[in-house]
């Protein structure tokens, strides 16, 4: 019984920094997701925009920083809905 605690003891933590690596990938594509729907879609300067900012997006956009998994497919969304290609998931 000791052994099979210990055993599962090791496992769970060599599991935790595979999550936060995990983790640190959402958040770093995130963040490229945020900066290239800013770039090509809120940015009121562009002209050639092929749709207004969304508030729901912007909500998305400032919850990369707590909750990327979450924000993630919003941002995504709405790229593909602006034609705007998706960065490369590293």
């Amino acid at each position: 019984m000791t052994r099979m605690f210990t055993t599962l003891m090791v496992c769970a933590a060599a599991a935790l920094p595979v999550s936060a690596l995990a983790q640190s990938g959402d958040d770093a594509y995130c963040s490229a997701l945020a900066n290239k729907y800013q770039r090509y879609v809120g940015d009121n300067a562009v002209q050639h925009r092929s749709q207004q900012r969304d508030a729901t997006v912007d909500v998305a956009i400032t919850g990369c920083a707590t909750n990327a998994s979450a924000s993630i497919p919003v941002i995504e969304q709405a790229l593909k809905n602006a034609q705007v290609s998706l960065p490369p998931r590293i």
